[in-house]
């Protein structure tokens, strides 16, 4: 798993589905987004737009 733009691996897994889900949590938490899963030939399988999650440290309201 790597977010756009990153130069490391945000984590292993050892199976695609575990990948996944753990991939759909962190967009979640980062606000939202698109989770782009890729074929062991770089092709794009599947895509999945995942909504905002529960931010257990949310940012604080700047005024």
């Amino acid at each position: 798993m790597k977010k756009p733009g990153a130069q490391r691996s945000s984590g292993h897994t050892d199976t695609q589905a575990e990948a996944i889900d753990r991939a759909r949590v962190i967009v979640g938490n980062e606000g939202g987004g698109e989770v782009v899963i890729h074929g062991r030939d770089g092709q794009v399988r599947d895509s999945d737009t995942v909504a905002p999650g529960n931010d257990p440290n949310p940012p604080r309201d700047r005024k």
